[in-house]
Order: C-alpha cells, then sequence, then structure tokens
C-alpha cells in the first residue's frame, strides 16, 4: 500500500506529537518508525498539529533525514497530520 492508496486514517498505527518539543518530538518519530518496521506497517500516521508550527518542521526535517522513510505527504483534509510510507 502506498500513501495515495489510503482512505481510512483511522485504521492506520498513530504518533500523537501533541505536547511533545522540537527534540523529543524527533526521538518519538525515530522510535515510532522503527518499532512499525518490525511490526510489518509500510503506512503510519503523524500528528503534529497545527500550532506555530515548530512541531511540524521537526517532523518534516527528521522525516526527510530518516533513511527508511519512502515517501510523506499531509492529509488532504487536515493539516496537523502527515501520512509517512517507510521500508519494511
Amino acid at each position: 500500500m502506498t500513501i495515495n492508496e489510503v482512505i481510512f486514517i483511522d485504521s492506520l498505527p498513530k504518533l500523537d506529537l501533541h505536547g511533545f518539543d522540537r527534540d523529543s518530538a524527533m526521538v518519538a518519530i525515530n522510535d515510532f518508525i522503527r518499532d512499525n518496521q518490525k511490526m510489518g506497517n509500510e503506512v503510519i500516521l503523524i500528528v503534529h498539529g497545527i500550532g506555530s508550527g515548530i512541531v511540524r518542521e521537526a517532523c518534516v526535517n527528521t522525516l526527510n533525514h530518516n533513511k527508511d522513510v519512502l515517501d510523506f505527504k499531509s492529509v488532504y483534509n487536515n493539516r496537523g497530520c502527515m501520512l509517512v510510507q517507510i521500508k519494511i
């Protein structure tokens, strides 16, 4: 499954970053990706929220630099979430 084939995001493994700061969000994202690779989940959802954009920026930077991320994009009707496709 690719991120363009996802219809229902509620069934995806989800990481909620509300209340996280920049550094702890980066660690949590990398741990979440690694855990989902072990479980064989190809597409995951990261909820970073809208706010001032600090956690969103940390999320984008972390996903750009993680070698296990194949693709990611914002969810079509929700700017506070990212769909992420990872290597399994």
